[in-house]
């Protein structure tokens, strides 16, 4: 896989590598009988740590879920709860950024986090979390809510 160079301004590190790496390993798994669309993630926990996922369709697809959120969930599981990063792989000829549904669960475990999006062929681009979800909802919006409704009592 041809990742030696610099995206835009921006250069494909070692860790984004590994990243990428893991992330197509975990796509080798990626249970999608009805779409054929495989997907691989991996996640960089703050503390080191990467995980992987893909995606897993159901026939009731509305109980399907996506590499992201799985790598996502797996870090969790295992008690880390802050994403430096995420790198997305899938069968495409150019890299595609994740779903609405997998940026707002990304942004809640790391609203900077640097994504790598990959191609099996070894197109790269790099973006940021926060360009692709400006504005994105989380914790500081319910503790508002919540504090409103308290003080309204």
């Amino acid at each position: 896989m041809p990742i030696d160079h610099a995206v835009g301004q921006l250069v494909v590190t070692p860790t984004d590598k590994a990243l990428l790496a893991a992330a197509i390993a975990a796509q080798a798994h990626a249970h999608c009988p009805f779409s054929k669309y495989p997907v691989g993630a991996a996640v960089l926990t703050a503390d080191g740590e990467i995980f992987g996922g893909c995606n897993v369709e159901s026939a009731s697809f509305s109980l399907t879920c996506c590499a992201e959120r799985v790598a996502v969930f797996k870090a969790v599981s295992e008690g880390h709860q802050q994403i430096v990063a995420c790198a997305i792989v899938t069968a495409e000829q150019r890299p595609v950024p994740p779903c609405g549904a997998c940026r707002q669960v990304l942004f809640e475990f790391g609203a900077t986090m640097r994504l790598v999006l990959g191609t099996q062929a070894g197109d790269i681009r790099i973006a940021s979390l926060g360009n692709l979800l400006p504005e994105g909802f989380g914790q500081e919006q319910l503790l508002g809510a919540v504090g409103a409704a308290e003080s309204s009592d």
